[in-house]
């Protein structure tokens, strides 16, 4: 089965930003060709790492519209796991002075033609958080908008298990900065929290304790849809998300982020226009197209490509993997993101075979 992955942010080698769906194409035995697996490193479309601040660029805007075209025949599916791209000043550690603009990323005129193109054959696409984020273009955000009948509302956000700038190396530094121009230089929070940003650099933080009772994010599915996909009713989310509006005629939700506020949470999140729950998984309501798009980061994991090889590994790690740590993202690809994409991919493999 022919997958095409779309990645533009793979700032290493090991591309552990789409290693988690490689990871289940591989378990399920799934080959690009007749024998050869899926290879994390270079089974993808946009950014490749090489050493001493090298790159290369093998993206779909080399790509013709009679290449696309062809490149959508060929494929089963496609999956856009992220397109925020890789900036200089993250890119070039060892020269300075080398400005902050974009080397590469952000969707482009021929993401949108190659998708087109897979929703006019019925092929399966998937796309998940910051597929139409920055840096990609209004007209371009609008195209996908129209496209698949949902809208970015602007905002993105994240858990942090601190928001101590002393105890958490983590905490962006940009974050802390941008937060500091807007609020006298002060950045008052020490606990956990989520921190909101939105497309004009407003930012919002709620800390547990004062705005949130519980600070880290869970997922919520409904009895039916644990039954189809395998996923539990409450699944923890400790990365990135954004919230994500929708047409309830073309789409539907069947999971759903919900976070746990107070009544100053409330208060803070309505004055800005923020839902208190809102899409994490949203799927096409009918059969004319296969669409699913996932409003977190849910492929970015730090999962070993050679446990891939072994049967059976995710029903073990599911029944053995630590009650604690809730947040880790290990435990989400165990729990979650697995059960959930071996469903996905293997229901849509036996639709294929009937068509046949």
């Amino acid at each position: 089965m022919v997958a095409v992955i779309v990645d533009k942010t793979v700032e290493m080698t090991d591309a552990e930003q789409h290693a988690s769906f490689t990871w289940v194409l591989n378990n399920l035995r799934f080959t690009k060709s007749k024998t050869t697996l899926y290879k994390n490193t270079n089974d993808y479309f946009g950014f490749f790492p090489m050493k001493d601040e090298k790159f290369r660029l093998k993206g779909l805007e080399r790509f013709s519209t009679p290449m696309l075209d062809k490149l959508s025949n060929d494929a089963d599916l496609v999956y856009y796991t992220d397109t925020y791209g890789v900036y200089r000043k993250d890119w070039y550690k060892k020269r300075k002075a080398i400005g902050a603009g974009k080397i590469y990323g952000g969707l482009s005129e021929q993401d949108i033609q190659l998708l087109t193109m897979m929703k006019a054959k019925h092929k399966l696409i998937i796309s998940e958080f910051n597929t139409i984020g920055t840096p990609t273009s209004d007209e371009i955000r609008g195209d996908f908008e129209n496209l698949f009948g949902l809208k970015w509302s602007g905002w993105i956000g994240r858990y942090f298990s601190s928001l101590d700038t002393v105890n958490n190396p983590d905490l962006p530094q940009w974050i802390i900065d941008n937060y500091k121009k807007s609020n006298n230089g002060k950045w008052p929070f020490h606990r956990q929290g989520i921190v909101y940003i939105n497309t004009d650099e407003k930012m919002i933080v709620l800390e547990q304790g004062n705005e949130l009772t519980s600070a880290l994010p869970y997922i919520y599915a409904t009895d039916s849809i644990q039954k189809k996909y395998g996923i539990p009713a409450k699944t923890a989310y400790g990365y990135w998300f954004e919230v994500m509006k929708y047409d309830p005629s073309i789409n539907e939700p069947i999971a759903t982020f919900k976070l746990d506020v107070n009544a100053a949470g409330k208060e803070i999140l309505k004055k800005n226009n923020l839902p208190v729950s809102f899409p994490a998984i949203l799927v096409h309501r009918n059969a004319d197209y296969k669409f699913y798009y996932f409003s977190g980061n849910f492929c970015d994991n730090p999962i070993s490509m050679k446990s891939s090889y072994f049967r059976g590994i995710g029903v073990l790690n599911r029944l053995f993997y630590p009650s604690g740590e809730l947040d880790n993202p290990r435990k989400f690809f165990w729990n979650f993101y697995n059960p959930l994409l071996t469903e996905i991919v293997s229901d849509y493999y036996q639709s294929l075979q009937k068509e046949k």
